[in-house]
């Protein structure tokens, strides 16, 4: 199995710095590569990080700010220049349509792109796949935004003594599989539960209701925190969390590794973003993202562990 991992390309937010390029997050999940929201520059820091075109499977962007946007004119130019032969769906909210016909086609290139629009219309289910079900909630935001969250189906897994304790080897296994019983032995005497992983995505946003059906139960959310506890109002003002209001959200709603991304310019030091969040009570996984970093999916849930 390939590695399940973020991979981030940028983390400032409006304004990018000497150290912190505009957003771009790239989640490796098996053979899927989602990147989300390319802003200015994504190209290159793919080239630093090691991502090509061929690898994007996805694309998804929660709103048309242009550090949330700007780099998909060049990332869509390089899946034509590279002729990537599979489609590559694009979604991001349909009252954007305008701009992302306008990235779409900025400049004059040979287009050969097979990149599929999906405009995002409404909260519920986007696609689903064996891999997983992306589904879509609305947040709060300037201009309407959309955040996005990967669900990987429950499954189980299979308990090798109990196997061979009722005689099931080879074939046999993926029989008992596909038909839940064999030879009398039910899938669940010889089997676990394997709950599926889930992640979430939240840039750009107020708390809402969306911020928590995003992040309820995720093994990896990755979350803005634009602001300070010091500039709450500013925050409220122009649709943006605090790293505390991250961290609440996330702990409130049993994140297992929480990812803080999105910084403003006027902070240069991270540490206090990490010292805020735990402040607010987050005790699971922290990262301060940084750009190129990558930080891995936590390893599956074992029910019943403490």
């Amino acid at each position: 199995m390939a590695a399940r991992e973020l991979v981030v390309l940028g983390t400032a937010s409006q304004v990018p710095t000497r150290h912190r390029n505009h957003n771009g997050y790239v989640l490796r999940w098996d053979t899927e590569a989602i990147l989300f929201d390319p802003g200015e520059g994504t190209q290159r820091q793919m080239l630093l990080a090691g991502i090509s075109a061929h690898d994007l499977t996805r694309i998804c962007v929660t709103h048309f700010h242009g550090d949330h946007s700007l780099g998909l004119a060049g990332v869509v130019q390089r899946i034509s220049l590279d002729q990537v032969p599979h489609a590559v769906p694009a979604h991001y909210p349909a009252s954007g349509q305008e701009f992302f016909d306008r990235l779409r086609h900025a400049t004059a290139y040979r287009d050969t792109a097979r990149v599929t629009a999906r405009p995002v219309t409404g909260e519920g289910v986007l696609d689903r796949s064996p891999a997983f079900t992306l589904t879509a909630h609305r947040l709060s935001h300037p201009v309407e935004t959309f955040g996005y969250r990967l669900t990987e189906p429950d499954g189980r897994r299979m308990l090798p003594d109990r196997l061979a304790a009722h005689g099931i080897a080879g074939p046999d296994v993926g029989r008992l599989q596909r038909e839940g019983h064999l030879r009398g032995v039910p899938l669940a005497a010889v089997s676990a539960e394997r709950p599926g992983q889930r992640f979430a995505f939240v840039m750009d946003t107020r708390l809402c209701d969306g911020v928590y059906a995003l992040a309820e139960g995720c093994d990896l959310l990755v979350i803005e925190s634009t602001f300070l506890r010091a500039d709450t109002a500013l925050a409220h003002e122009y649709g943006h969390l605090t790293a505390g209001q991250a961290a609440r959200a996330a702990a409130e709603s049993g994140v297992r590794h929480l990812v803080l991304t999105h910084f403003s310019q006027r902070y240069p030091d991270p540490e206090p973003f990490a010292r805020e969040a735990r402040e607010a009570g987050f005790e699971g996984g922290l990262t301060v993202a940084e750009d190129l970093m990558r930080v891995p999916v936590p390893s599956r849930r074992v029910p019943g562990a403490g």
